[in-house]
This record gives C-alpha cells, structure tokens and sequence, in this order.
C-alpha cells in the first residue's frame, strides 16, 4: 500500500465529515447508532489509578502503539477530566510505546444558513489558526496536542504523537502506526471517528470522493483557505457497514470505561476490510449501484 498523499488525505476526509461530530454520547454499534445515558454511572468519579486499571483491563499495555478518539463527555465524572484521560493513556503504554491522536486544525461545525442550504452545504468549518488551543478534535485530544512532550504535524490535517515514534505522527500522520502493528482505542465515539480508515481511500473512485467536493458558487462564499465545506452525502453510511462486518469477524474488543461504551481493536483487522470493499466494489458499498 502506498502513502497517501496529504491533499488526497484531505479530500478523502471529506467522505466522513458528516459523521465525525455525531452528538455527545451517540456510539454505533454495527449500524445502528444509539444513545447513551450521559448519567450512567457505572465508575462514579474516576480518578487517573481507576482509569489506568479500566484501560489495561479493555486492553491496552506497556510498549503498544496505539491511535486514539475519545469523548470527554461520554466517560462522565473523571478528576482532573481532558489531563487524567491523557496521563491515564501515557502511564499504560509507558515510554517504550507511541500515542497518535488527532489535531485538525478545524472548528466544530458552525450552524447552517438558509443560504448554505440552498447551495447544498452539509457541513461548514472553520480552519484554525495554527496556535489554536482548542478544536473540534475534543477536550483530551486538544490537551494531548498541548503537552511540550508532544509532536505535532504541520497543515491542517494534522497529527499529534508521544512516545518512542512521537516524530512519526508529525512527520506522517498515522502512516507508521497502521503500518507496524498498531491500536485502535475509541472511548464513546464509533468508527466514523477513525481518522486511520482514510489511508486507505487512495483507491476510492473519484466519483464518489466528488459528492462532498463544493462548487465553486460555495468556494466563493467559503474560501478554501478559510473553511472546510462539505456539500453531499451517499445514500449508504459506508463506515458503518465495515464497522458492523468487522464485529462480525470478532476482530473488535468491546468494553465499558467510565460511562462510555469503548472499542478496541489491531487497526488493520479494521481499515483492511474497508480496504477489500473499496477494491471489490466501492459503489456498492456507498450504496450508489
């Protein structure tokens, strides 16, 4: 497989902007999204010792390299909140191991005008400011990013990494962790935030990449360099079908962690199956034959 390209990385990470800020608490499950109760409260109150244990427990050990999307929100009450989840994360796979998370230099989606609708907008962000504190990528995800012991990438897709291989993440976003082994830790969010899966849309048809691409009517308005502008959407949830076939293959841990549902997984058992659909039949999988 080769290396994606950077600009076919951003155009293919169009091909998911719609789902990647479901609301807090939604986690699909195989296809079917449902809600979780934002006041369960099956660990109350989790400081960074209970969640280290919760988190060996679902997995994770010293030495693994692992990618990482999180929602805040969906562990409930943990001391220290964004900070713990990251020292909890660091403390497991120690030194010897590698974090990768997410640093798009995107805002949350900002509300749609009836404008926007009319051109066909789905999805309009904001690009931020290099310095950003804080992005659409989420509370732990923006303090990962923050740590001085932390490497970031340069542009606006860009990738965070700590550890032994922290210089792979700025150097080539999550090309080293998919290529040698690595995990896949999502804490109460699915598959749609699996930034991993857009590695392998180097094949996906151009035809399809070219629903979510704006006119230029909304690159006038939206300027490229300003907004990032999503403009359709396939009649098929794409991720969600692989998803659901790699619960059937067995290859996806499940647990639960603070309130929150949490998947664990080797990235490739994932990625690699969109990847065989995308070669064995890309519109059918977005449901457009």
């Amino acid at each position: 497989m080769e290396r994606i390209p950077w600009r076919t990385m951003e155009s293919s990470i169009r091909t998911a902007l719609q789902h990647l800020w479901m609301p807090q608490g939604v986690f699909d499950m195989g296809g079917e999204a449902r809600m979780i109760d934002p006041q369960r409260k099956d660990v109350n109150g989790m400081n960074r010792e209970e969640l280290v244990i919760e988190l060996r427990r679902i997995g994770l050990q010293p030495g693994m390299e692992i990618e990482v999307h999180s929602s805040l929100r969906s562990l409930g009450d943990v001391e220290g909140g964004a900070e713990t989840v990251v020292d909890a994360l660091m403390e497991c796979v120690g030194q010897g191991g590698s974090i990768f998370m997410p640093a798009l230099r995107l805002s949350l989606p900002e509300e749609l005008s009836a404008d926007d609708r009319r051109m066909g907008i789905t999805q309009k962000l904001r690009i931020l400011p290099e310095d950003a504190a804080r992005t659409g990528m989420g509370a732990v995800a923006d303090a990962f990013r923050l740590r001085p012991d932390v490497m970031t990438g340069k542009g606006v897709i860009r990738t965070s990494g700590w550890g032994l291989h922290a210089e792979e993440a700025a150097r080539g976003g999550l090309d080293y962790v998919i290529r040698h082994g690595g995990k896949a830790l999502l804490l109460g969010v699915d598959i749609y935030k699996l930034t991993a899966m857009h590695y392998m849309e180097d094949i996906l048809p151009t035809e399809i990449s070219a629903i979510f691409a704006p006119a230029k009517e909304v690159e006038a308005v939206y300027p490229p360099d300003k907004w990032f502008i999503e403009t359709g959407e396939p009649p098929v949830r794409a991720w969600y079908t692989i998803q659901r076939m790699a619960y059937e293959r067995g290859v996806i841990r499940e647990g639960t962690i603070g309130s929150c549902k949490a998947m664990f997984f080797d990235i490739m058992d994932v990625v690699g199956i969109y990847r065989e659909e995308l070669e064995r039949d890309p519109f059918g999988l977005y449901g457009l034959r």
